[in-house]
């Protein structure tokens, strides 16, 4: 059976439109005395990262939490100063997709600080939809989440694309009818670009 062309995307926000710069942390790490990888490694402890993506607690109480771990405050600080950048590549298919017709939704496990972050990175109104963890109260790739971004949408999951880089949130996605795709590199738009061809 073929499946039907997908009408609407569902792109995530971290390791696809927005990259990190791995030695922004690494040069906090050194200049407060800390081991390689201890920010990132203590901020996405489970215990940590799940009440701040479901909206359980805030990214300040979050983040206060990893600097209470290391006992380093000012490192803590100083590394959420870096919001990230934003994939021009990326960027510029969601634009084409929306010009197209294609409704563009943002799907991603965030913290409160979401809609701050996304004015500061200029992507206010880069979507159609804002689909966050914290908001819903659920994260990827809960099939709560992905029923919730399907509404957002207004479309059927079927008919639903989601770029992810995540295996776990592409495997869930698919759970949950949705079409999905494990993103690697901006070489993947080549691809992403000729399955929106024959939307409808």
């Amino acid at each position: 059976m073929v499946r039907a062309k997908p009408t609407a995307l569902l792109v995530d926000l971290d390791g696809v439109l927005r990259r990190w710069d791995p030695a922004v942390p690494t040069a906090i790490e050194s200049a407060f005395g800390l081991a390689e990888g201890a920010l990132l490694d203590t901020a996405m402890a489970w215990h940590r990262l799940r009440p701040a993506i479901t909206g359980e607690i805030t990214h300040d109480e979050w983040m206060s939490s990893v600097a209470a771990a290391l006992g380093a405050p000012d490192a803590v600080a100083k590394w959420q100063e870096y919001r990230g950048e934003v994939d021009p590549e990326v960027l510029a298919f969601i634009g084409e997709a929306r010009a197209s017709g294609v409704p563009v939704g943002l799907a991603t496990n965030a913290t409160d600080r979401l809609d701050a972050d996304l004015d500061l990175l200029g992507l206010t109104d880069a979507f159609d939809a804002v689909v966050n963890s914290s908001v819903v109260g659920a994260h990827k790739p809960a099939k709560e989440y992905f029923a919730a971004a399907c509404t957002a949408l207004r479309t059927p999951p079927d008919r639903v694309l989601l770029i992810d880089d995540s295996d776990r949130v592409v495997r869930g996605a698919r759970v949950a009818r949705l079409l999905a795709y494990r993103w690697t590199d901006p070489a993947d738009l080549k691809y992403l670009r000729a399955s929106l061809v024959e939307c409808p």
